[in-house]
């Protein structure tokens, strides 16, 4: 199922719909502030295994994102930010950036993995905020396209989105022609560095 939601409009029954279907479990394809991604509900084990699944890893290898719509939220992953850390993120969020921070014993449990880090984005995107906020935790997501893959429609195109995933997830959100280019990492886990410059432009 294709359906369109303006961003400028948001139809508050498409986002109840959309979350219920990540509380049932499904996973389902959106737009954000950069490229279109797939997600799932952070609290629903199965889900997250699914979702790695379809991306070709294993659930407790993944380096999926959490996006969040409040450095608030996203407080409940990470453990005690940097004051420079945190005045960069919020300097900057929403916005199209993913922030590697050291992650708190909830991810470790969430994901069955020893992972000790966290990617944390919050979208400048409202459709994905209004989602999240409903849904009252992070979604689990990755983004359609990877690195190496070549530039194809059904990574930014949301009729050839359709087109594509229609076998593979069964409620994908229009939210518009999506970016080609991912969101700019910053690891800030020992200092700052950006390991990936993207959309996003980074000011100190």
């Amino acid at each position: 199922m294709l359906v369109e939601i303006n961003p400028y409009h948001i139809d508050s029954r498409l986002i109840d719909e959309a979350v219920d279907r990540l509380k049932k479990g499904e996973i389902i394809i959106f737009p954000t502030d950069s490229l279109y991604a797939m997600g799932c509900d952070l609290t629903n084990k199965k889900s997250i295994q699914e979702l790695a699944k379809l991306r070709g890893v294993k659930s407790n290898k993944v380096n999926f994102s959490l996006l969040c719509s409040t450095l608030a939220m996203a407080a409940n992953y990470t453990k005690q930010l940097d004051r420079p850390v945190f005045k960069l993120m919020k300097q900057h969020l929403p916005g199209p950036f993913t922030f590697i921070l050291y992650a708190n014993n909830e991810i470790p449990r969430l994901f069955d993995t020893k992972k000790k880090e966290v990617g944390i984005r919050i979208p400048d995107n409202p459709i994905i905020l209004s989602m999240v906020e409903k849904l009252g935790n992070p979604i689990v997501a990755s983004s359609l396209h990877n690195e190496e893959d070549d530039i194809q429609p059904y990574f930014f195109e949301p009729e050839a989105i359709f087109e594509h995933f229609e076998h593979t997830v069964e409620f994908i959100i229009d939210g518009g022609i999506g970016h080609l280019e991912g969101s700019t990492v910053v690891d800030c886990r020992n200092g700052i560095e950006i390991i990936r410059q993207g959309i996003g432009n980074i000011t100190f």
